[in-house]
């Protein structure tokens, strides 16, 4: 691709829309259904591990998933030294779209969170879709799939170094609601499930170039099968065992405040 390529891509590109959730928070059904859009600039893979990103990925780390749990896997993001230009360039060649004037580029990461005022001040017409989920949830994917991708010597360890991860990433997020304002729309997960519509409806007004978006369409989930929409809380809080959930528990009691913030409760 021509350096003129992606400057016309770039002259196209008036909003760049950035999702901005936990990890294992239902991202990668929204991300893809937005991608679908016509109007749509989108990457295959997170914005995070595009070849040329200027900034730390997660998969170069030990804290693919939980990132968030302790001071050094929080400072290694949070305060890393952005090359945002060389970012922009990156992603540009990378993102594939169904036109070539298409308006809007829109890309997600969770780590991205941590860094929500940097994304606002160099992207252009930046625009933010916040969202949280239920953390118990969270927590039972997180463990299944570090568990099924790397060896866990302690699987207490995991699911307490977890829910710090998750008691970080709440408070990260109660700070970018306040801090993002009217460039941002905020939902939960539940509220996703539960009325996509409503939430399709408020994603287009906040982006109105996104007036074909689709949220009840089946689309293909991690490259291995096409799944719709739906709620899956219950189903994974099941899978935690009692002792998963007194640990975890045990990290939240002195953090209720943070879950009430978005309308979660501990269990017992």
């Amino acid at each position: 691709m021509s350096f003129a390529t992606i400057e016309a891509r770039a002259a196209a590109i008036h909003c760049h829309l950035f999702l901005l959730c936990p990890n294992n928070s239902g991202s990668t059904y929204l991300s893809g259904a937005i991608g679908r859009s016509s109007h749509v600039w989108s990457l295959e893979r997170e914005g995070q591990h595009v070849v040329g990103f200027g900034g730390p990925s997660t998969m170069a780390t030990p804290w693919p998933l939980i990132w968030g749990g302790t001071p050094e896997s929080l400072a290694h993001f949070a305060e890393a030294d952005y090359d945002w230009e060389r970012t922009r360039k990156a992603w540009y060649f990378h993102a594939k779209a169904a036109r070539e004037d298409a308006p809007v580029f829109h890309t997600k990461s969770p780590p991205f969170l941590l860094v929500a005022d940097q994304l606002r001040s160099k992207f252009e017409g930046a625009r933010f879709l916040l969202m949280v989920r239920d953390p118990y949830a969270t927590i039972e994917g997180i463990i299944r799939r570090r568990s099924r991708s790397q060896s866990v010597e302690n699987p207490a360890d995991l699911v307490r170094v977890a829910a710090r991860h998750l008691v970080t990433c709440f408070e990260y997020q109660r700070r970018n609601i306040t801090l993002l304002g009217e460039s941002a729309v905020f939902f939960t997960y539940e509220d996703l499930c539960a009325e996509p519509c409503k939430i399709a409806g408020r994603i287009t007004d906040l982006v109105p170039d996104l007036d074909d978006l689709d949220l009840v369409q089946t689309i293909p989930v991690k490259g291995s099968y096409e799944e719709p929409l739906r709620n899956m809380n219950d189903q994974q809080i099941a899978r935690l065992d009692p002792q998963d959930r007194a640990i975890a528990n045990e990290v939240f009691e002195p953090n209720r405040s943070v879950l009430e913030a978005f309308g979660y409760t501990l269990l017992d």
